[in-house]
């Protein structure tokens, strides 16, 4: 291949930018011409391209968000708008697209690569919840600056004898809440890969910590857990007579600059995608972290595998937060 593309769709992540970066760097040391997609799937049907060179993406690395931009784009999702797509790839000389995002990128570049521009897809998710890999880009960071909020929180919650419910990200998988309630120490942690029953997980186990002395609780729920916070704080200091309070992070989570576990890995996986397939002339291809070392899935394959919550490190959360 002489001419790439990369692209940011989907959800924003930390280190999608340190991906761009080692996208465009190692294109242009190796002679392609790299072009970069600006808002996803929407810039490649109406052909908002931006050529790439090394200097355009430097002092990105520590950058959250992406330099792309990113957008929802439904008419990508008909046959009309794949095919205006590849026409604006074909008149653009465009051989192959990296593209970062999670799940529902995947599945449009899965589409663009059966219509024939090959594709490679990079996993850029705060939800970790990329079957194929056991690690996604902008996970670490999320994770990190939802422990930094929830220890803010704790200091007031501890200095009024309060319980602090906190919601944090997490639709359908609860990887971010399960590992941020044992970073935490939360007292409970409900996701939504569990039945959430408000007596037996939040009410019976406060009263038990509540018998050992203990004042002041953390609980923390994934969005997709189908718990009201609000109502569930409320809930909780009608049957406790502990004060509480609600807490939704939102979207602070999504952003900030990534960790150096997110620049590295970005960093390795921008480089496999582009030295080790597109270079090869190898699309199709899912870019993943599996043990530690860099591997690449068939895009049909990884759209099929199936990825679940480790219920070991659930049990250990709650057996330890007592």
């Amino acid at each position: 291949m002489k001419k790439i593309a990369v692209l940011t769709s989907g959800g924003d992540a930390p280190g999608m930018n340190a991906v761009i970066r080692a996208v465009v760097r190692t294109g242009c040391e190796n002679g392609l011409e790299v072009y970069g997609v600006e808002r996803g799937y929407e810039g490649l049907i109406k052909g908002y391209f931006r050529p790439m060179d090394l200097r355009s993406v430097s002092d990105i690395i520590n950058r959250g968000g992406t330099i792309l931009y990113t957008a929802r784009c439904p008419e990508f999702r008909t046959e009309e708008g794949m095919q205006k797509a590849i026409q604006t790839c074909k008149e653009n000389g465009i051989e192959g697209v990296v593209v970062i995002g999670g799940d529902g990128s995947f599945r449009g570049a899965k589409d663009l690569s059966e219509r024939g521009i090959p594709c490679v897809g990079i996993p850029g998710t705060i939800d970790n919840d990329i079957a194929c890999c056991d690690y996604t880009i902008g996970y670490d960071t999320a994770l990190n600056t939802i422990m930094d909020a929830v220890d803010k929180v704790r200091d007031t919650a501890e200095s009024h004898d309060r319980c602090s419910v906190i919601e944090v990200m997490g639709r359908h998988a609860g990887y971010l809440a399960l590992n941020a309630g044992i970073a935490c120490g939360a007292t409970a942690t409900l996701i939504p890969e569990v039945t959430v029953d408000i007596n037996q997980h939040v009410i019976a186990r406060m009263q038990r910590t509540m018998q050992a002395e203990k004042k002041h609780f953390i609980i923390i729920a994934a969005e997709g857990a189908c718990v009201d916070v609000m109502q569930l704080a409320r809930e909780i200091e009608a049957k406790t007579g502990v004060e509480s309070r609600a807490t939704i992070l939102g979207h602070i989570q999504r952003g900030g600059s990534p960790t150096a576990k997110d620049r590295i890995k970005a960093t390795q996986m921008g480089n496999y995608a582009v030295k080790k397939l597109l270079m090869e002339g190898i699309g199709n291809r899912v870019v993943a972290c599996q043990k530690e070392q860099i591997v690449d899935y068939d895009i049909f394959e990884a759209l099929k595998m199936e990825k679940t919550i480790d219920m070991e490190l659930y049990r250990i959360s709650h057996e330890v937060s007592i």
